[in-house]
């Protein structure tokens, strides 16, 4: 029944796209009818579904779930106070005394890059830039095509600057996945590089992406300015006093925030929180915080949540009826075809994540796609902090690809009037082609993805892990760098 398994994903597939329901209901609809099928064949025991409820309550409880809530709060609370805009608009102001013609594209990468790992999803980064300098963009006067490019290659910024939730969520996923890879090594008796094991964990992706994502952000900036050479220049205005202290303030907080949980200081959780009360003392000193947009704050950041987590609860039961039906080690046993041969491995399951990410988002990709692919990889590349910074580029080639690059169609949608593809490709073309040297780089040379990682626990090459082993590890490696590892945990 191995392979029955992929038709039911397949079959997933297909109704995602053809009839826009919701992902989580799919997902939930083609699991139930795939347990059914299973239990009338045989295929496993009614008891193996009992483990079903412990299994996700165990998911719920989790230190980075818990940030997922506070990351939505966050997004809701920089798109209706209007912090964007005034962070724009002051971007732009600032940047006219340096390059009055590339000021307003280049102030909307920047804004990208400061609020996309706030925002937590690319939908949201998307939805942020396109009310704010994508209207300003067309206010200006930009070609539509060139103003549709400029928001979907921004939006996708969130994906690789950390620490947003795609990449949190990311490196808990890659964490599980190489425990289970080395299991499935040891169980088919493959050879493992070294006595001991190196587990990776979410502050090894953090850092591994650090360098990258640095060069791709420069190299884009480049192109922006490059492209808006032909703009008419942005003369220097007047600063009002509220942009003036948005400009000092927001960009500093952020980026302390963002530094002190890539270099381990905090957690994850604890900088979403005090980003949270931060911007909610901001809202009630501007006033700008009434009870009426307090309730949309909370309507918006409760919606993103619970749509989140339904899709956490059904990527979770339909992977575990996979691993039920034998998918997973048929997963192994193809894999076992690139055995000795871990480059043109990792480069079949980059494809197989580009094709996915034409049509579900990233925390799909992350519920749904990695906890099937990721460990047979690991069974032959043992560093998975590198697999994951690959994995990410990909997503945001996926994303920007047209026609069907989830970023490219949500703002052509949100961006009226509708660009012509061939334009808005010929747009697209440069930033794709930097992303690829980007990634061609960190193929042919993965130490730049290590030049920042700190040490972490290693497992003896011959112990099989467990479920309690994944959850140890997840709560040592989760402390903050100076934290004793006895330390009680929320």
């Amino acid at each position: 029944m191995a392979w029955f398994g992929v038709v039911l994903l397949v079959l997933a597939l297909v109704l995602m796209m053809s009839t826009g329901w919701p992902t989580f209901a799919v997902l939930l609809g083609v699991c139930s009818v795939g347990a059914v099928a299973g239990l009338a064949g045989g295929s496993f025991d009614a008891a193996l579904l009992g483990s079903l409820p412990g299994r996700i309550l165990g998911l719920l409880e989790h230190d980075l779930l818990q940030a997922l809530a506070l990351y939505a709060l966050v997004g809701a609370l920089l798109h209706r106070l209007g912090i964007a805009d005034d962070l724009f608009g002051a971007l732009c102001k600032a940047g006219s005394y340096v390059s009055p013609r590339s000021a307003p594209a280049l102030a909307g990468f920047v804004l990208g890059g400061l609020l996309a790992p706030m925002n937590g999803s690319v939908g949201a980064s998307l939805s942020t830039l396109s009310q704010t300098a994508g209207r300003q963009w067309a206010a200006a006067g930009m070609v539509p095509q060139r103003r549709v490019a400029l928001v979907a290659v921004a939006s996708t910024l969130g994906v690789v600057i950390p620490p947003s939730l795609v990449l949190l969520l990311l490196g808990d996923a890659m964490l599980r996945a190489h425990t289970e890879g080395l299991n499935i090594a040891r169980r088919m008796n493959l050879p493992l590089a070294g006595a001991d094991i190196r587990i990776v964990n979410s502050q090894d992706v953090l850092q591994a992406i650090l360098l990258p994502a640095a060069v791709l952000m420069l190299g884009w900036l480049l192109i922006a300015a490059w492209r808006s050479r032909g703009a008419a220049a942005t003369p220097p205005a007047a600063w009002q006093r509220r942009e003036a202290w948005t400009l000092a303030i927001v960009p500093a907080t952020i980026a302390a925030l963002l530094t002190l949980v890539t270099i381990g200081r905090v957690r994850a959780v604890e900088a979403a929180a005090a980003a949270g009360v931060l911007l909610l003392l901001w809202g009630i000193a501007s006033r700008r915080l009434t009870r009426a947009l307090l309730w949309q704050v909370l309507d918006d950041a409760m919606t993103l949540t619970g749509a989140l987590f339904a899709l956490l609860v059904a990527a979770t039961s339909f992977s575990l009826l996979l691993r039920a039906l034998g998918t997973d080690d048929l997963a192994a046993e193809l894999m076992l075809a690139f055995q000795g041969r871990p480059l043109p491995a990792t480069l079949v399951v980059m494809a197989l994540l580009l094709g996915c990410a034409f049509v579900l988002d990233a925390f799909e990709l992350i519920f749904l796609v990695v906890p099937i692919v990721m460990p047979p990889l690991l069974t032959q590349v043992g560093d998975a902090a590198w697999v994951a910074v690959l994995a990410l580029l990909v997503l945001q080639v996926g994303f920007l690809l047209p026609p069907f690059g989830y970023a490219v169609v949500l703002a052509r949608g949100q961006n009226p009037p509708r660009t012509p593809l061939a334009a808005l490709a010929g747009e697209l073309l440069p930033y794709l082609g930097w992303l690829a040297c980007v990634m061609a780089l960190v193929i042919a040379a993965p130490q730049i993805t290590r030049w920042l990682r700190a040490s972490a626990p290693t497992l003896e090459s011959q112990r099989a892990l467990g479920g309690d082993d994944v959850e140890r590890l997840m709560r040592e490696m989760s402390q903050p760098r100076g934290e004793p590892a006895s330390a009680p945990w929320p």
